[in-house]
């Protein structure tokens, strides 16, 4: 039986050898800039509420007594407390967990950078996101682009991003033959932004270059805070290359009573759909409360970079050990 396992790495060794000179140049970008690299928990007693998100569960066992924890989907709620606390500009590499997801680009446990950056707006961060591409890409891709999330929507679907009619989005899903997302996705609007935008639009962004999608309509950001000219649309930002997804950004909220409201909203939709509950994270609503500093952030999943880097189709194909392996 022993002799049947395939105990051997999911990646050659010259693969794990680019990702250690992948990580390398991230800390010395960063370290140039006198941002601080940190470490949060993995373990926590509270979870996200996003309804798109699955997580992992655990119980930790301190007898007589048993506690319920929570594997990190993202290292954000634990890193803005320590900006709240007076960090300055901070940024981690460290393992993620999302329960569920496996795929092409997807494994349940994966690798994220995420930081954050006192005194910066949406537009410093993406000028700071494609410095670091730059960087690792050794200036191989061609120019960047920026576009707004309602102009590259109707550029591919022809449909209003901001304002929804469900006879307008099923006449074309229909036209489009995506007869699923009818069944799938109702008359939420949110449902059908994602559905139209990950059939329609993600495939065709980032070609040769970067591609910084910003002013998500404000019903899919929970996190990011409201437009100052147009309260229908977030401060948010998504990076493509090569029609992948690579990185989601805001230009944060600050307003620890509007967090909470955004929060309860999510979870209740969790409520509706009976997903799992969360539990709801009490402590970065009173680092929100006691004053996050005005600051922007971004999150990117190192496997997928690494995959496009080394130019491979999965990311089984960068892990040491895919989910399969583990």
């Amino acid at each position: 039986m022993q002799n049947q396992l395939n105990w051997q790495p999911s990646c050659s060794i010259e693969l794990l050898q680019q990702r250690a000179r992948m990580l390398q140049r991230i800390r010395v970008f960063f370290a140039s800039r006198n941002v601080l690299e940190v470490e949060t928990p993995l373990l926590s007693q509270a979870s996200g509420t996003d309804p798109n998100l699955e997580f992992f569960s655990t119980i930790y066992e301190t007898p007589p007594n048993r506690q319920p924890l929570f594997l990190q989907t993202s290292p954000e709620f634990a890193m803005k407390r320590l900006l709240a606390a007076g960090s300055g500009s901070i940024f981690q590499i460290c393992k993620a967990f999302r329960n569920g997801e496996a795929g092409r680009f997807h494994n349940p446990e994966f690798t994220m950078l995420e930081w954050y950056r006192v005194d910066f707006d949406l537009a410093q961060l993406m000028d700071e996101v494609e410095s670091l591409f730059e960087t690792l890409f050794d200036g191989q891709l061609g120019a960047p682009q920026r576009v707004s999330y309602q102009a590259i929507f109707e550029q591919f679907t022809g449909l209003d991003a901001l304002n929804f009619s469900w006879d307008t989005y099923s006449a074309f899903a229909k036209k489009e033959n995506l007869h699923d997302a009818i069944a799938i996705c109702g008359d939420s609007h949110v449902l059908w932004l994602d559905f139209l935008f990950s059939f329609c639009v993600q495939p065709n962004l980032g070609h040769g270059g970067l591609c910084l999608v910003y002013g998500y309509h404000a019903c899919q950001s929970s996190l990011a805070r409201l437009n100052s000219e147009n309260p229908l649309i977030t401060e948010r930002v998504e990076v493509f290359l090569n029609g992948v997804e690579l990185g989601n950004g805001y230009h944060e909220l600050t307003d620890a009573a509007e967090q909470n409201r955004r929060f309860e909203t999510e979870i209740q939709l969790r409520k509706t759909a009976s997903l799992p509950m969360p539990t709801k994270d009490e402590r970065l609503l009173a680092a929100l409360g006691s004053g996050l500093p005005n600051c922007a952030g971004i999150a990117f999943g190192l496997d997928r970079i690494l995959t496009l880097l080394a130019k491979k189709s999965s990311i089984s194909q960068v892990l040491s050990f895919d989910i399969e392996r583990a």
